[in-house]
């Protein structure tokens, strides 16, 4: 029933509903339209009563990358934010956003990779991009219809390389001449930290007297605040570098945004050297001293080569795994690389004369094997 009530006459319903009495007002002086909201808000009832869903579209793909890159990105890293913002801004959208998130078939998904693969995109950046697109996909219930069609690109296992000794001298001797570079790479080749928590590394997680370097967060759960030891050379450089700002702040970065400052001069422009902001990118310069050094690498490169010389050192599974920040034994095996003359040692002590004594000591550990000896003649 309706019913006015008020100086103003507001209509308000009532109705009866599963027992239930359901008094409500209209907000609204217009009888027509306090029937209508009698009539949607009983049937709104009826519709959760009986679990009835309004059926509608999904949104176009567009659409929906924008809600889903605004819903998680409080719970990226930055340079995961700047990987999914490129795969949607630059290649998905264009190529995908005009359609509703239904008809994207594994059809269209595959000439997506066609035309990716033909512009030379990598199989690790094609699959980054294909990950993007099934999380929104999963989002409204779509991608269950499609992973068994889908094929994700198979990614060379030996992406990373590991420098020789004679390549890694080159490259510091192409770095001296840019002393913010050459102290980044030497942190980099003697610690095996990533080039973002290098970049983002302040003051307050360095201990100079204990020679220690805290890492902060960063990308795996097992390797934010790690404990790093700074062996020599690292310390050095970094002993060097700290004496370049004697007004230091513990929360300053060790490595400032210095936009057009010339930081890696003796004599920086220090208006423009700002310790609150890390450093954006040193690009450009490492760019330069492979050029001079005639090598073609990756910054990541130096922590392939810091991890595999630890795995030639013999050093634990376990220590390695502590250093890196890898929660995983198949992590561990993409970074090692054992170099050639590193096996070749490792053969080499095989074929030295064995030790009588452990020898000995081995066979009494074999009642048959002691036997055997003392039925072999004498080589004298």
């Amino acid at each position: 029933m309706l019913y006015q009530r008020g100086q103003q006459k507001i209509w308000w319903y009532r109705f009866r509903f599963a027992g239930r009495i359901v008094h409500e007002s209209a907000k609204t002086t217009s009888k027509t339209v306090a029937r209508d909201a009698e009539r949607a808000r009983r049937r709104q009832f009826e519709e959760t009563w009986n679990r009835i869903e309004k059926r509608t579209l999904p949104p176009r793909f567009d659409q929906a990358a924008t809600a889903w890159l605004a819903e998680v990105k409080p719970h990226l890293a930055e340079r995961t934010k700047d990987i999914y913002g490129v795969a949607l801004d630059c290649h998905l959208t264009p190529e995908l956003g005009s359609l509703l998130l239904c008809d994207i078939s594994a059809e269209a998904i595959a000439r997506y990779q066609a035309k990716r693969k033909a512009e030379n995109a990598s199989a690790r950046t094609l699959n980054k991009e294909l990950q993007v697109l099934r999380q929104i996909l999963k989002r409204h219930k779509l991608w269950a219809n499609l992973q068994g069609d889908v094929k994700f690109e198979r990614e060379s296992e030996g992406i990373g390389k590991a420098l020789a000794r004679e390549e890694e001298k080159k490259l510091l001797s192409a770095c001296e001449s840019n002393q913010l570079l050459h102290t980044v790479v030497t942190v980099a080749l003697n610690t095996g930290l990533r080039k973002n928590e290098i970049r983002t590394l302040q003051w307050n997680q360095i201990d100079l007297f204990r020679k220690e370097l805290t890492v902060g967060k960063t990308k795996t759960e097992g390797g934010s605040g790690r404990l790093i030891p700074l062996n020599p050379l690292a310390f050095a450089a970094l002993v060097k570098w700290v004496g370049r700002f004697p007004d230091t702040k513990p929360e300053d970065y060790v490595f400032p945004a210095c936009e057009a400052a010339g930081i890696e001069r003796e004599n920086p422009d220090q208006e423009r050297i700002d310790p609150s902001k890390p450093i954006k990118s040193w690009r450009s310069a490492w760019r330069a001293a492979l050029s001079r050094a005639g090598l073609t690498i990756r910054f990541h490169d130096l922590r392939h080569t810091c991890i595999t010389k630890l795995a030639e050192s013999l050093t634990s599974d376990q220590t390695i795994m502590a250093i890196a920040g890898h929660v995983s034994r198949k992590m561990l095996e993409h970074y090692s690389h054992i170099r050639t003359e590193a096996k070749r040692v490792a053969l080499d002590l095989i074929a030295q004369a064995p030790n009588p004594v452990i020898i000995q000591a081995g066979v009494h550990q074999n009642g048959n094997q002691a036997q055997d000896v003392r039925e072999t003649p004498s080589a004298n």
